[in-house]
This record gives C-alpha cells, structure tokens and sequence, in this order.
C-alpha cells in the first residue's frame, strides 16, 4: 500500500448498500432504473448498473487506503492514453455533479473522472465506465493468441512514451522483500510452518536478485500490470483489456508471462504466438525471458501478503478459508521449492 494512503476501515464496504450505490451514480448525472448487478472483484466493490436512458455502466468503488487520488487518477488517464491509440479498453467516463439530483451536495470530484461520495461518515471514491461484454478467450488457438499480443505489444508501445509519476515500480524490494518482512511481523505464518517459509522465501529472494542481474539493464515501462487471462475478454471484434487498477511501472515481460499456462512446450508455443503478434508493435528484449519464473516468485509472495492485509475485510476469510490453516503455509513452502527450481532451468525460448 502506499505511503501516503489513508488507512483503510477493517470494513470498507459496510455502508455500500444498493441504494447508495444507484445515489452515487444519480448524483454525476447517470440514473440508474433500480436494476443492478454486483460483479465479481475482491479488492475493490465493482456494479453493474442499468441506467433509465438505456445505457449500462460499469461503477468501481475503489478500496479505502489503497491507492491516493493521484494514483488513480493517473491510472485513469494511462486508460484513456490507451482507448485514445485504439486499444480495446474501456477508459473511465469524465464525471460531473448534477444540479438537478438531491444527492449532489455529498459527492465531491476529485478529478475529471474520479469522484467520492460521504455515506454515513465514510468516503468512498468511484470512476465509471461504459460496460464491455464478452467471454474467456479461446487461448488453444495460436492466432488467438498472436491477436492478444498485438494489443499488449500496442498497449507497450504507448506506455513507453512517458512514466508514471505516482504509481507503484515492479521490483524486488516492493513486491518480495517488503511482503515477507511484513507477514513475518505479522506473526500470521503458523509456528511449525515458520522455519521453512522463512527460509525458502530468503532463498528464492536470493535467486530472483541473481535472474534480474542477468537480464541486464531491460527497459521499464508503463503495464498494465495484471494481464491475465481473466482480465482479457472475447467479442465479436477481438480481445478487450479490462481492470488497469494493478498499472504500474515494470518490465514488459509481467504483462506476458501470466499469459502461458502448461508444460514448458505447451508455454514455449504460446509464448511464440504471443511474441509473434507483439513485435508488430513494440521490439521484444529476449533478455527479459529470464524474469519469467522471478516474477511468478514475486507474485506467490506478494499475494499471500495481499490476502493476509485484508484478512479483517469479511469477504476474505469467505473468499480464502484455507489461508488460516497450516496447510496453506506449507502448500506455499512447496510451491516456493518448486519456484526455486524453475529459476534453474534455461529461460524459455522463441525464434
């Protein structure tokens, strides 16, 4: 979390109730016709929202202490960079107060399209965009694939043309060694469990520092940072990217690696439609293959440290009941042995 953050409630969305959701949306001018849909996102409280003049839109309220304003709303204007350059992303509608709704004298804009709204002493702040429909893509097919990458490597080769200047930078420190030294405070990892993950964390940092080294001085860009396949959907005109609240700063290879699943031929083939789309737009630096496996390492640490910050959020122990039990510390030490073997072995390789 960042710095500068407000500390978040234990109970975020406690007062979001349905009601207070359509009067957020009523008080920018968007009226909704008392039809809404909660979708599924645990880090933030995500609606759909039927409006009375036809149109649907999709309402994010964003977690209390995460990000700041600035933050967002430099995520914001990445997206409409994006939508701007033809990338198929849904950027956040420009938002302002409605004089003719009873409700605008508790929302306040905190930017062209960030705002917040005070329920019952709480402030939540929201962006709105315009709903996408679609399904999964079909990631079989190698031209699926190769479609996908083209738009990542588009995406790329926008982000490269500035930086951030308030979101969060990929690298060790952050996302390994910050996560473990604060779930070691913690105390949340279990006595019998301790020793091992403790170890095996230290050992793992260790081999992700010496991968990164050998990839040498690789370019860091804008990403979109959690370019997974569920943050991809299908329609009739192709892929469309979704979900730009993880962006940050890092190297290219973090919005493909999450991409590939399988065996190593089976991640060798996609990565190879993948690339082959992408460098239509944006060069490749084959240097970065060697961060695959360390990044996959990060992203094992940096989520358990996720889950166990949002523990007192009751959504969460609904959402990962395992996460209190031993068996889940000791699933973590297996994966991070196997982790540690993976860092071993030649990186992936592409024409």
């Amino acid at each position: 979390m960042p710095d500068d953050a407000a500390p978040a409630p234990p109970t975020p969305y406690a007062g979001l109730t349905p009601d207070r959701v359509l009067d957020a949306l009523d008080a920018v001018g968007l009226r909704g016709d008392g039809r809404l849909l909660q979708l599924n996102s645990y880090e933030n409280r995500v609606f759909q929202v039927f409006l009375e003049d036809g149109r649907v839109v999709v309402a994010k309220f964003y977690r209390p202490g995460r990000w700041t304003d600035a933050q967002i709303l430099e995520e914001h204007a990445f997206a409409a960079e994006l939508e701007a350059g033809e990338v198929p992303i849904a950027a956040p509608w420009p938002l302002e107060a409605a004089a003719t709704s009873v409700h605008a004298e508790q929302v306040r804009l905190l930017g062209p399209t960030l705002a917040s709204v005070e329920l019952d002493g709480e402030t939540h702040r929201y962006a709105v965009t315009g709903r996408v429909p679609g399904r999964a893509p079909e990631v079989e097919d190698p031209d699926t694939l190769e479609w996908i990458g083209r738009y990542v490597g588009r995406i790329h080769a926008i982000g490269g043309t500035r930086r951030f200047e308030h979101r969060l930078t990929l690298d060790v420190e952050t996302f390994g060694d910050e996560p473990r030294a604060w779930l070691l405070a913690s105390r949340l990892v279990p006595p019998d469990a301790l020793p091992a993950w403790r170890d095996l964390t230290e050992q793992a940092l260790e081999r992700v520092r010496a991968r990164w080294a050998e990839a040498g001085d690789v370019r860091s860009l804008r990403l979109h940072g959690d370019c997974h396949l569920g943050n991809v959907l299908w329609a009739s005109s192709g892929p469309h990217f979704v979900d730009l609240d993880d962006a940050l700063t890092g190297p290219a290879t973090q919005d493909l690696w999450m991409l590939l699943s399988g065996d190593r031929a089976a991640r060798t083939m996609q990565l190879d439609a993948v690339l082959s789309g992408y460098r239509s737009f944006m060069p490749f630096d084959r240097r970065q293959l060697v961060l695959v496996e360390p990044l996959r390492t990060l992203r094992i640490l940096h989520h358990s440290a996720w889950i166990a910050r949002r523990w007192a959020d009751p959504a969460f122990p609904i959402a990962f009941p395992w996460f209190a039990s031993p068996s889940y510390w000791a699933d973590q030490s297996t994966r991070l042995r196997e982790q540690l073997e993976a860092m071993d072995e030649p990186p992936l390789e592409v024409w």
